[in-house]
């Protein structure tokens, strides 16, 4: 929220284009025009300076810092309302019940692995608060997964996830979020939370057990779990080793999609799709 502040002090729209901003009363906080952006935001440039990402300033420019910062920027105010609504409702519950440490870092590796997805397949500035958003939501999958025979409200967690996830992907059809960063981040967050958020099955049952009833010769994770986290980690490492060598070397990954283009943004007749 603070950074957002800064950035829309930053952009300054009356400075340039007063007759066009909205919500003028809001003098130099106001935002940028709707054809511009249409989540009520900053401009392209003052998202660039802030630290927002793209395939030619992090490749060519050699700014991968980028990667990190843009996890920090919001396009607009409507991606930040919808970041912190979701924030509310699952970040806070996943970090009570794995505490910050944990549930941080998931936000801050999704958040990058969707700037890096970002970059492959994007070739417009983007940032990727919402990929770090979707990483909790992924990491809320894997742990479903990971932990799915010891889960007791299996229905009511993919019945939240779902709904959450769909207000958050339609946003991606909009100017500088787009869906690869989010794809990219919710695959970082559904791997990593079944890496970190891996739950020992005697802690349920020694909730349930009665006084007679001994777990001293039970093992702590089945079999699948320990199963699940080899693979989650395999793939983990594979798949970031592969992005970052292939995002360093030059590779695009839309060279052969002429389409991919719209997963960025999708042109329509009241924004564009082509920024200075």
């Amino acid at each position: 929220m603070v950074v957002f502040v800064v950035t829309m002090y930053v952009n300054n729209c009356p400075s340039n284009d007063s007759d066009a901003c909205v919500g003028n009363y809001l003098k130099r906080f106001a935002f940028q025009p709707i054809r511009e952006n249409p989540i009520y935001g900053a401009s392209t440039s003052t998202l660039m300076d802030m630290g927002a990402s793209d395939r030619s300033t992090v490749v060519d420019k050699k700014q991968a810092w980028r990667l990190f910062t843009s996890t920090w920027l919001h396009a607009g105010f409507i991606q930040l309302l919808t970041t912190t609504l979701t924030m509310i409702v699952i970040g806070i519950h996943l970090e009570r019940q794995f505490g910050f440490l944990r549930i941080g870092v998931i936000y801050l590796v999704s958040g990058f692995g969707g700037s890096v997805i970002s970059a492959l397949f994007n070739k417009l500035p983007t940032v990727a608060s919402s990929a770090a958003l979707c990483g909790l939501l992924g990491a809320m999958l894997g742990e479903l997964i990971i932990n799915w025979t010891i889960y007791s409200n299996k229905c009511a967690v993919i019945f939240t996830l779902l709904i959450i996830t769909a207000i958050n992907t339609t946003i991606g059809i909009v100017p500088r979020i787009d869906i690869f960063s989010l794809i990219g981040g919710f695959l970082s967050g559904l791997l990593i939370g079944m890496i970190l958020l891996l739950r020992s099955q005697l802690n349920r049952i020694n909730k349930t057990a009665t006084p007679a009833r001994s777990t001293a010769f039970l093992p702590k994770y089945k079999t699948y779990q320990l199963v699940v986290l080899l693979v989650a980690l395999s793939l983990f490492a594979a798949g970031y080793a592969v992005s970052l060598v292939m995002l360093f070397e030059g590779k695009k990954g839309d060279q052969n999609c002429s389409w991919c283009h719209y997963f960025s943004c999708i042109p329509t007749a009241s924004w564009s799709c082509k920024f200075d």
